[in-house]
């Protein structure tokens, strides 16, 4: 039996609850809403964040993975994520899909005026309707993710998203994905877990570092586990370091942060 690809099958139901997020508020009353909002009067840029970090830990708020099951069901973002600025994060990452992540777009906006950092919005963005929202509930970043689209549609949603004041982390798993790469862009991310099989392997983000443009701020994604997987990688010139289950697993993620960066 052949084991199934475990991204088409989030990229399936994410179509699915996009027409029926579609049918409750159609895309033009979402474009209306956000038109009406006030341009933020500061920025929070996750890539100037990073950049200027010693760090660059991006703490993720992760409740549910599709290859752990539940990791902590009865966390909530604003017990964690707010604790998480104050124990040293340079920037912040919540998981917003609900199936397979257990997450939820109203995380973002019960925390957006709780922290400083920039968030991010960690999801499978592949249409307007979600750019939008993500605009919408207050998220200063989101992930664009190689492996869900095609290159015309990368393009256009990392536009939409820069014309909305959004920055984009394009994740790249392979070489070929850095084709990926363009206007709206400004950090480049390294997926080290396969999204098809969801195996991890850190190897992945050092190998593709000489081949990511300086220009960007890399990150690596995923099974960064103790100080010495991250020196390597900061070796390898990476800025960002996205790490949720890590702290996750914790009994105080915020806690664990705290004593991961005390061992850096």
């Amino acid at each position: 039996m052949s084991t199934p690809d475990i991204l088409q099958t989030i990229i399936q139901r994410k179509r699915q609850d996009i027409q029926e997020s579609m049918s409750l508020r159609p895309l033009a009353s979402l474009r209306k809403e956000v038109e009406s909002l006030e341009t933020p009067t500061v920025v929070r840029s996750l890539s100037r964040s990073l950049a200027s970090s010693p760090t660059g830990i991006i703490a993720e708020f992760k409740r549910k993975s599709p290859s752990l099951g539940w990791i902590k069901e009865e966390a909530r973002p604003a017990d964690i994520v707010p604790a998480y600025a104050a124990n040293g994060a340079s920037a912040l990452s919540i998981l917003t899909d609900a199936p397979f992540f257990g997450g939820s777009p109203e995380y973002i906006r019960e925390v957006r005026n709780k922290v400083s950092l920039p968030i991010l919005r960690k999801d499978f963005i592949i249409d307007d309707y979600q750019v939008y929202e993500t605009r919408l509930i207050g998220a200063d970043a989101m992930l664009l993710i190689a492996s869900c689209l095609d290159l015309p549609t990368c393009r256009h949603l990392a536009s939409l998203a820069h014309s909305l004041g959004i920055e984009v982390l394009l994740e790249v798993h392979e070489a070929t994905e850095l084709d990926y790469i363009c206007d709206g862009v400004t950090c480049v991310g390294v997926n080290n877990r396969n999204l098809h099989t969801f195996v991890t392997d850190i190897q992945t983000s050092v190998h593709l570092a000489d081949a990511i443009p300086s220009c960007y701020v890399k990150v690596s994604e995923s099974g960064i586990h103790d100080a010495a997987s991250l020196h390597l990688l900061q070796k390898c010139g990476y800025q960002g370091f996205l790490m949720g289950e890590r702290f996750m697993k914790c009994p105080s993620p915020a806690d664990a942060l705290a004593q991961f960066l005390k061992s850096i």
